[in-house]
């Protein structure tokens, strides 16, 4: 019995639409029912439409995606999925790996296997590459934007004009802690906070 060709995509947010996806992988299906979807991170292994696609698919079945990390977000659960399918008798056939969609003669699976195997170990490890670099450039970009005196997050309090004549006169004893927040109008709360971030500050410097 001939397999059904089944086809899986999906995006990592609501706001994302899967028509490119879409346009893509209908051709290789015979039924739109074939067509299994999530909106969902691929962190995410229990996303249902992939969930409902693993039960669905049988041995001699094949499935299409248009990019290998459709499957999932790091190399070793990519890597999980396509043992999954090589042991349960599912060909992967993936629309951005052109190698990946060619059919051989029967018995030379071994062929298609090992430049499959060499070129998802590439692609897997660039897929994670790229998304370390993204978290680099991230953090690059808040080291910057501190650099330049832009504060990321709540907006700091800036310090009154007779704080440091206040706070050595109440480091000596001169006045008391309640005197000090009454005359720069804080409350004890953030007065304390204040404290302690002029502290570090000198401690810095």
């Amino acid at each position: 019995m001939t397999g059904i060709n089944f086809a899986y995509m999906r995006v990592s947010t609501k706001e994302q639409n899967l028509d490119r996806q879409y346009e893509a992988l209908k051709g290789y299906v015979t039924d739109e029912k074939y067509i299994y979807s999530d909106k969902a991170s691929g962190k995410d292994v229990e996303r249902d439409g992939f969930q409902n696609l693993l039960k669905a698919m049988r041995t001699g079945d094949t499935l299409f995606i248009k990019s290998i990390d459709r499957l999932g977000r790091n190399k070793q659960q990519i890597k999980y999925y396509l043992e999954q399918f090589k042991s349960e008798g599912i060909r992967v056939k993936i629309i951005d790996l052109p190698t990946t969609m060619q059919d051989v003669p029967e018995g030379q699976d071994w062929v298609i296997d090992m430049i499959n195997n060499i070129i998802i170990e590439v692609y897997t490890s660039m897929a994670e590459q790229e998304r370390e670099n993204i978290k680099q450039r991230q953090s690059e970009g808040i080291a910057v934007a501190k650099s330049k005196g832009k504060h990321l997050g709540r907006p700091m309090v800036e310090l009154p004009k007779e704080w440091v004549k206040l706070y050595k006169e109440w480091k000596a004893g001169e006045i008391t802690a309640v005197a000090f927040m009454n005359l720069v109008d804080m409350k004890k709360a953030t007065f304390y906070n204040k404290v302690k971030q002029y502290e570090s500050t000198l401690k810095a410097n």
